[in-house]
């Protein structure tokens, strides 16, 4: 009989967040107790747990914890260690139900009552999520459960050695990005057996599975993996990986990864006797990864999202600008190896930024502007409005650093408007007298991986003619956008509402564009009255943000208005700019919203970081 955990609510555990995530570890060790006044269970379906076994469960948590260092900070690597070995622990011994262990409410108990100062060893200061458990693919220990449960082969002597073949960010490509396929545990542990034997060599392991899984989206019509056998299924998996490789692969390997190999198969490399279709991956659907590192200064950079993007198209940020310290935060929490600097562009002497270490022979200056107001654009004056100063300050430090490359997003208008027309005009005399030959154009972010309508207006300039020459436009994603419904119906089941999958079967478009708002006054919501209204015809009330996705409580019915819609959280609000679940922000709500609002999508970063990096290195 599987064993029922106490349950601490949201309501009993949002308060105990509050009060703990700034505590020490040590500290915390007095808060910890084996009951919760607030604590339920469900009425049936096993066993409560005891005392006594509660107290097993946090010695062996905390043996496990201590191989780490536990309560001294861990290294990186003790940190992976000992995720890998919770995960195994939890899932081996917590002898919980699936059913049961899709409850949040159980992993806020063992966070918040019995293992606060392990969680908060882990994850320092945490978010909500980590601890409270409103997304069960970031709990500090909920996450683990899962991951183990999905890879365990009980054949095997060692059921959880898969957890060893792929990192977290990299499973979370499976498991939470391609639900399709990250659902099933029959292939997830196939995945990553196929996995551990594909030669990755002089590749990046994320590109490769990236352009993987996607050649196994394109297969999953025509061929039902669950019923493959095991053997069967492997061979499967194991030729579309080499199939990823041998495109990915630099061109002076190619031809020997692609040598045909003698075999007497009907279809060598797809396992015997087997003709299965497979789309033939696109030139956009198998970009080649960048094989070297270039430099970057980041302006205005916020919460991330196109630093993110251009550090996974190949450029590492020699200094990130931006004079908001929630947004620094947010960076340190994320990236505490970049380097920061406060400062507002439109004050800021450009030849200061000279003593600044990596900022000679500069590959690329990125920045996401703030968006000039149409009535600035018509006069060219530096101080007529801050948004435009800073804009021109863009330009000055670009002057005085010379990088190889620029690249500015600001809003579509600036592209297409013909208000914004002297301004383009004066962008274009001063990038040409500096040397630089420049191109506008729009991308939109729902044709490049981002389930959102999002028009961003884009400049690029480049020192050499022969890379401006060399540069292409990126080309939208071959895949079908990302649907509203596709992005959040995950999240929105995460704390058992029954009618997620309802909802998400009926949100069938992308997202309206979210907007930050003002920094200065407001609350946070998703948009102005036409954003509104397109959110309300799917049920959702965008006139606010939400603590949490709803629970097994909440009753939807857009018909009785707002009262009868859910809010979006605002980690489902990143999840449609198109930030990866492990990318925390900080402060409070608000805050949290306006950076995610406010932010480049990572994933247009890297399809504009990849374009420039192939023109730089073409050059």
């Amino acid at each position: 009989m599987a064993l029922l955990y106490p349950r601490l609510l949201a309501g009993q555990a949002k308060p105990l967040h509050q009060r703990y995530k700034d505590m020490s570890p040590h500290d915390l060790v007095e808060h910890v107790a084996y009951r919760h006044e607030s604590a339920v269970y469900v009425a049936t379906g096993g066993d409560r747990i005891t005392e006594g076994q509660l107290r097993g469960l946090r010695a062996r948590v905390l043996e496990i914890a201590e191989r780490a260092g536990f309560p001294a900070e861990p290294s990186r690597a003790a940190r992976a260690r000992f995720d890998l070995d919770l995960a195994a622990l939890l899932h081996a011994e917590m002898d919980l139900m699936p059913a049961e262990a899709a409850s949040g409410d159980i992993w806020a108990f063992l966070a918040l009552v019995l293992l606060p100062d392990v969680a908060h060893w882990r994850y320092p200061r945490p978010p909500g999520d980590r601890v409270v458990a409103s997304d069960l693919t970031r709990h500090v220990f909920g996450r683990l459960w899962w991951r183990a449960h999905l890879v365990r082969d009980p054949a095997s002597p060692e059921p959880y050695a898969a957890l060893d073949i792929l990192g977290e960010a990299a499973f979370d490509q499976i498991y939470a990005r391609r639900k399709s396929l990250g659902g099933s545990p029959h292939l997830v542990r196939n995945i990553l057996h196929a996995w551990a034997a594909v030669d990755l060599h002089g590749l990046a392991e994320r590109d490769v599975l990236r352009d993987f899984l996607k050649r196994l989206l394109r297969l999953a019509p025509f061929v039902i993996f669950e019923a493959l056998e095991d053997s069967e299924l492997r061979a499967e998996l194991r030729a579309v990986a080499e199939e990823s490789v041998a495109a990915l692969r630099p061109e002076e390997a190619r031809a020997a990864a692609l040598e045909p190999e003698p075999s007497t198969s009907q279809n060598p490399g797809r396992g015997p006797g087997r003709d299965l279709f497979v789309p033939p991956a696109t030139e956009t659907s198998a970009p080649t990864p960048p094989t070297h590192r270039l430099t970057s200064l980041e302006l205005c950079s916020g919460a991330g999202g196109l630093a993110l993007g251009l550090e996974y198209a190949g450029f590492d940020p020699a200094l990130l600008i931006d004079n908001r310290p929630i947004t620094l935060d947010t960076l340190r929490l994320n990236r505490p190896g970049w380097r920061l600097l406060d400062a507002d562009l439109s004050t800021l002497d450009p030849d200061s930024l000279r003593r600044q270490p990596g900022m000679q022979g500069l590959d690329l200056i990125s920045g996401g502007l703030p968006r000039v107001k149409a009535a600035a654009a018509v006069a060219r004056e530096r101080g007529n409005d801050h948004e435009l100063a800073v804009f021109h300050a863009a330009l000055e430090i670009t002057r005085t650093l010379r990088p190889r490359a620029l690249l500015i997003e600001n809003l579509p208008d600036l592209v297409t408007s013909e208000t914004y027309a002297p301004l383009r005009d004066h962008v274009e005399r001063e990038l040409s007298a500096s040397g630089y030959s420049p191109s506008w154009f729009v991308l939109n972010a729902a044709q490049h991986g981002v389930p959102q309508d999002r028009k961003q207006g884009i400049l690029v300039a480049f020192a050499s003619t022969a890379a401006a020459e060399a540069f292409r436009i990126p080309p939208r994603s071959p895949e079908s956008p990302i649907s509203v419904g596709q992005a959040l119906g995950p999240s929105m089941a995460a704390r058992g509402w029954p009618r997620a999958a309802e909802w998400a079967a009926g949100a069938t478009e992308v997202a309206p564009t979210l907007v930050g708002g003002s920094w200065e006054r407001g609350g946070a919501d998703l948009g102005p009255t036409g954003s509104k209204r397109a959110w309300a015809r799917i049920g959702v009330d965008g006139g606010t943000v939400a603590n949490e996705v709803p629970g097994p409580e909440f009753v939807w019915d857009p018909l009785l208005g707002r009262d009868g819609m859910m809010a979006l959280t605002v980690e489902q609000a990143a999840l449609l700019q198109g930030f990866p679940k492990d990318w925390d922000f900080a402060g409070r709500k608000t805050a949290r919203y306006r950076q995610v609002g406010h932010a480049s999508p990572p994933p247009v970063g890297e399809a504009l970081g990849r374009a420039i990096h192939a023109a730089l290195s073409s050059a």
